[in-house]
């Protein structure tokens, strides 16, 4: 024979369920976030301080001209010696004029990098043409000096 479920044991369920559910629901309104204007308050002297800056760095305004980034540079020598390293940065500005070339020093090492390349792919076009002149080339990622942008040639 069958036992007999007794009805009353099922009801305080139903009960704990529905007071769950409008605990939930309540707390929800309760912390909803209200959409409202942030306003910033600052010292007019912030304004001056970066104007400051600027006219310290002889940039004019406040565009991306002369500011550095993150880009890609060739390095096509690296070597103790600091004769060989002014050479190479001569023989490579012979060949490119108007390329920008920089030397480092980190002991016991001179490196000479050249270009200030936005993507790696610019980067890989030098790499390819200066393949033949130079025996160990490679591209490196560091900051870059930006390139003056020219507002005639919009």
């Amino acid at each position: 024979m069958k036992k007999a479920v007794f009805d009353h044991q099922a009801k305080p369920a139903v009960i704990r369920y529905c007071f769950f559910v409008l605990l939930i629901l309540a707390s929800t309104q309760t912390f909803a976030q209200t959409r409202g204007k942030v306003e910033v308050v600052k010292d007019p002297l912030v304004d001056s301080l970066i104007a400051k800056r600027f006219s310290l760095n002889g940039v004019a305004t406040t565009d991306a001209a002369g500011y550095s980034s993150y880009g890609y540079r060739v390095q096509f020598f690296s070597g103790s010696n600091r004769k060989d390293a002014y050479n190479a940065q001569n023989r490579l500005q012979q060949q490119y004029p108007e390329l920008r070339t920089y030397i480092s020093y980190r002991e016991p090492n001179f490196k000479v990098k050249a270009g200030d390349f936005r993507t790696r792919l610019e980067a890989e076009k030098l790499v390819q043409e200066l393949r033949s002149s130079f025996s160990s080339i490679f591209i490196i990622s560091e900051k870059i000096n930006l390139p003056k942008t020219d507002p005639n040639n919009d």
